[in-house]
């Protein structure tokens, strides 16, 4: 077998898009192009060849440390049969020749293979490979296991939500909790719209994102690296972001119609003695004055500080092959009660099975399902839209320099801890 450290772009591309097991978008030319421009990631596009075939391949994100050492990742990979102990071996063997040439420390990988896989009734689903299998194949070759982390520890997500959009779609929509289809409706009598953004809307998106950075205490990213993605992937594949959008004007038009009628309804009721039917008629009318006059004034003074047309979501939805994820998702603080979220995840979700995506994933929950763990919101959220839950086999090193390992994973960290808390303690 011979090995290429620079694969030509159709060619890798052409193979990874199309390979029937480990087929995703981060192991594309694209991916390595976008970590180079906004992460400053240098990509290799590496493969082995089987009498001029390719069989593996994989995208190396090489991240330079100082003293001209470096780190090898492979998000995702390896694009192969990592069943196949003898060609995981082989090709293993050449990569880490590879980056020992370039003063590579350590090679990461974090396959998305699966090892755990549950419906929405929790029946296990039976899958043609064992994940135990693969992670005792690649220990034998040398790599070592990080441990099955339960939250957002590791570089990709090792828990996720998969559904699989072959499945006619009333089929999936009635595996929606009861509380996703209320908030779909709510969405509808709020008149939701959800449209794609253009170019210029990605900074609408970027400020969605900025608002949720802030509300759930995590570090976003600046506007170059959505503009980056955005741009890029749309050279060559097809990412979207699905904005949901709210016109209070014609909201506040309605609820003052409405407030109308229940006026109307109340003076023909009158003051005088009334049967215990009208006495409960006139009360629910009330309720309904109350309410209503209640969201006009709310409605009036979030208009008058955000303005009538105002966009409560955005979703990033990238596409691959027959894959969709929802990498990104960024929320107003305002109009929760709009249902606007679920409106706007439920259209990306028809618009991805109307395109023929086989299947589609929201990108990351956690292992940890204890109700007060601080993320158990986030995966809650998801799992009301009835996918299957997924676990992964997690990440895994492979060491070609074992000092300089122990000293960029164990003790730099270890003094910038130090350091940190010096500095706290000086505040």
């Amino acid at each position: 077998m011979t090995f290429n450290a620079n694969i030509e772009k159709k060619e890798y591309d052409t193979f990874v898009n199309n390979h029937p097991l480990k087929s995703h978008f981060l192991q594309s030319y694209a991916w390595g192009e976008f970590a180079h421009v906004s992460k400053n990631l240098y990509p290799h596009y590496v493969g082995l060849y089987d009498d001029d075939k390719l069989c593996a391949a994989t995208l190396l994100l090489e991240k330079k440390l100082p003293f001209g050492y470096s780190y090898y990742y492979a998000p995702r990979g390896f694009v192969m049969d990592m069943t196949n102990e003898s060609l995981l071996k082989e090709f293993t063997e050449m990569i880490s020749k590879y980056i020992k040439k370039r003063k590579g420390i350590f090679l990461k990988v974090d396959p998305d293979i699966i090892l755990k896989e549950e419906d929405d009734k929790g029946n296990i689903i039976e899958h043609l490979y064992d994940g135990s299998k693969v992670i005792s194949s690649m220990q034998k070759v040398g790599y070592k296991h990080l441990g099955f982390t339960k939250n957002f520890e590791t570089s990709q997500p090792r828990y996720t939500f998969r559904m699989d959009l072959t499945e006619p779609l009333e089929v999936i929509e009635a595996r929606f909790h009861k509380s996703v289809k209320q908030r779909i409706k709510k969405a509808e009598e709020y008149e939701i719209e959800v449209s794609l953004a253009a170019k210029e809307e990605v900074k609408d998106f970027f400020e969605l994102m900025k608002i949720t950075e802030h509300r759930k205490d995590f570090v976003s990213h600046d506007l170059s690296y959505y503009q980056n993605l955005f741009d890029i992937w749309n050279q060559d594949h097809t990412c979207n972001i699905f904005l949901g959008k709210i016109d209070l004007e014609k909201i506040i038009d309605k609820r003052k119609q409405t407030e109308k009628e229940l006026k109307e309804e109340l003076s023909k009721i009158g003051e005088t003695e009334l049967s215990k039917s009208l006495k409960n008629q006139k009360k629910e009318l009330m309720r309904r004055l109350e309410k209503v006059t209640s969201d006009i004034e709310k409605y009036q003074k979030t208009l008058e500080e955000y303005g009538s047309k105002i966009i409560l979501n955005g979703h990033f939805i990238i596409e691959y092959g027959d894959k969709a994820w929802v990498l990104y998702a960024g929320n107003h603080n305002i109009l929760s009660e709009t249902g606007s979220n679920y409106k706007t995840y439920v259209t990306h979700l028809k618009y991805c099975k109307e395109k023929g995506i086989k299947i589609y994933d929201q990108f990351g929950t956690i292992g940890d399902l204890r109700e007060e763990n601080p993320l158990y919101g986030l995966h809650d959220f998801k799992k009301k839209f009835g996918g299957n839950y997924v676990e992964f086999i997690g990440e895994f090193d492979y060491v070609t320099n074992h000092f300089m390992y122990f000293i960029f994973t164990k003790l730099v960290p270890f003094y910038r801890k130090i350091k940190m808390r010096r500095a706290k303690s000086k505040k």
